[in-house]
């Protein structure tokens, strides 16, 4: 059975046009798959001062990836910061953060990895800005030079200050005594009475001598009346 020059051509035209729609859709299969392209990183500062890095997927097929960020010192890792994962990502982008108290011109190095799709560094590594951010401070130091306060202050107490007297000029000197001068009230009746602590010996003395003078008398008198006989 042989083939008509015009069926050949049909046959031909419908198989270039085939070729073309499966080159077409296999392209557009390609754009829409998970690439490396479609991570992005940035460092940044949050809301309250605080470094951050920030990293994005706007892969719109939606395929679960796997973030890592290390610190890079002379083109090798120094520390890893941590490890993230992104599910469910959109054309509009979904983004994880890592807390990184990163340090100006920093260098860090992303890599992605999404099962049968990514497994590579977004590139160029990523550099931080040349300025730090500013954290805020739970205890802000206290000024160098208070404001004095407007409340006057008390004085010192006076008394405190004042010299104490010396004895001399402490002890008040007692008046003479003279007799129009009234005397304590013990030593009155003393005055008044004449005893004092020699009281006992003298009337004892006196007593004595009374005695002696008595005898004396009475010895005498009768001597003188045996005379008269």
């Amino acid at each position: 059975m042989s083939i008509s020059p015009r069926t050949a051509r049909s046959v031909r035209f419908l198989g270039v046009v085939s070729a073309s729609v499966a080159l077409v859709l296999g392209v557009a299969s390609n754009a829409m798959a998970c690439s490396i392209r479609d991570f992005s990183a940035k460092a940044e500062c949050d809301a309250d001062g605080k470094g951050v890095i920030s990293v994005t997927d706007v892969d719109p097929t939606g395929v679960t990836a796997e973030v890592s960020v290390y610190l890079e010192n002379n083109g090798a890792d120094e520390r890893m910061v941590g490890t993230r994962t992104i599910e469910n990502s959109t054309a509009k982008g979904v983004t994880v953060t890592f807390s990184e108290d990163w340090e100006p011109n920093a260098e860090y190095r992303i890599h992605i990895k999404a099962k049968g799709y990514v497994d590579e560094d977004i590139k160029p590594n990523l550099t931080t800005p040349s300025e730090a951010c500013e954290q805020e401070e739970d205890n802000p130091p206290a000024p160098e030079n208070p404001k004095p306060s407007d409340k006057p202050s008390t004085p010192a107490d006076t008394d405190t200050d004042t010299p104490a007297p010396s004895e001399s000029e402490s002890a008040t000197p007692e008046p003479a005594g003279d007799g129009n001068s009234p005397s304590p009230e013990g030593d009155s009746n003393l005055a008044e009475t004449g005893a004092d602590s020699n009281t006992p010996v003298i009337a004892g003395i006196a007593a004595a001598f009374l005695a002696v003078g008595a005898g004396a008398i009475h010895y005498s008198t009768r001597r003188r009346g045996a005379s008269s006989r």
